[in-house]
């Protein structure tokens, strides 16, 4: 970014930031409530904390939160068939969905636009001021993004954007982060999480707080990595991969599909690399996000990582990898099969493939 750039005028960027808001209302108006009860609503209280710029650990009024979230889904009632709307910037018009040609003129001003999908053909948008721009290893470009002025409720805090582009947010990680910490703080329990907090002495609030700069910054490392193994994974798998996830219909079977190209992105690559580097904070972090179907399809591989944690250097989780890493590739290649016979009506088979118990890679052995 160079320094000599000069400063959008507030009228441009406030344009711009009601666009890009305007447009995140009529995709969570679409999708919010496609969302388990008990998600959608801990996802709207931290855009309600966001929106009203709290600090974390301030205490909500139940009462303001209630009227806010009325009004929100009136609103979402109001804009759910609209169209999304060009984005303005000092006289252009620019597609929402083309965030590469948005950024070309933001960055130089110290801004990022970001427009993907978060997950079960979800879109999310945000537009923050730039915290950096960096290129990183084979040729990816690392885009990270400081204040966020407007967002969609769905706030992924790391994406691979077309193939060549790591975006991060700073602000969904440091949400993240928080919200694991006060459900932690709630129902303290032995595991991965509680090794992050004892890792980073993280006793109460206050000192979440205090360390929180630095718990993004490391962790943000941790992200790029798997992003990056991502990068190299879809050399393997693209563009089949995603020719055959815009043919799946149920919520499910997107998880289930999106399970096994992380287990072979994280086992190839990831993994490995914190092993190597010696990162324990990084990998209890790994673990302390290992949930949901990637649970489900490799269960065995958190008892690699207590072992790791007893004292056996990576031996099991060495070996948990490498047998990790050649089952979820074969799996990915029987699921790519099935679509390239079914087409566009493969999803009932893959999904019945991943369901079955077979699917699920079982303990690796001495």
């Amino acid at each position: 970014m160079s320094a000599a750039s000069p400063r959008p005028s507030a009228g441009a960027l406030g344009a711009l930031v009601n666009a890009v808001q305007a447009n995140c209302h009529v995709v969570d108006a679409r999708h919010a409530t496609e969302l388990p009860l008990c998600i959608y609503l801990l996802q709207m209280r931290e855009l309600y904390r966001w929106e009203r710029g709290l600090a974390f650990g301030t205490a909500l009024d139940r009462d303001d939160v209630g009227c806010w979230l009325a009004a929100r889904e009136d609103l979402w009632t109001r804009v759910e068939a609209s169209t999304l709307q060009p984005l303005p910037w000092q006289g252009r018009r620019f597609d929402p969905q083309d965030a590469d040609a948005l950024n070309d003129v933001l960055i130089p001003h110290g801004l990022l636009y970001g427009a993907g999908f978060a997950g079960s053909g979800r879109l999310s948008f945000f537009v923050a001021r730039l915290h950096r721009a960096e290129q990183r290893a084979e040729n990816l470009s690392v885009q990270i993004a400081g204040v966020e002025l407007a967002r969609s409720l769905f706030a992924p805090p790391a994406a691979l954007a077309g193939g060549c582009t790591i975006v991060l947010r700073r602000e969904a990680l440091a949400r993240w982060l928080w919200e694991r910490f006060e459900s932690f703080s709630l129902r303290p329990s032995a595991g991965p999480f509680q090794a992050l907090t004892d890792a980073y002495r993280l006793t109460g609030p206050g000192d979440f707080v205090a360390a929180l700069p630095r718990l993004v910054d490391d962790q943000s490392e941790t992200l790029l990595l798997h992003e990056l193994s991502e990068h190299r994974v879809a050399r393997e798998l693209e563009p089949r991969w995603s020719a055959m996830r815009l043919t799946l219909r149920q919520r499910r079977t997107e998880a289930l599909v999106a399970a096994v190209r992380d287990h072979l992105a994280d086992l190839q690559l990831t993994l490995p690399t914190l092993l190597e580097r010696g990162d324990a904070p990084a990998m209890h972090f790994w673990f302390a996000g290992y949930e949901g179907q990637r649970q489900r399809l490799y269960p065995s591989l958190p008892l690699a990582y207590e072992a790791w944690r007893a004292g056996d250097a990576g031996g099991q989780l060495t070996l948990a990898t490498q047998r990790g890493t050649a089952h979820f590739r074969r799996l990915a290649e029987e699921v790519l099969a099935l679509h390239d016979r079914l087409g566009a009506h493969a999803g009932p088979a893959i999904d019945s493939l991943l369901m079955a118990p077979e699917a699920v890679c079982p303990p690796a052995s001495h």
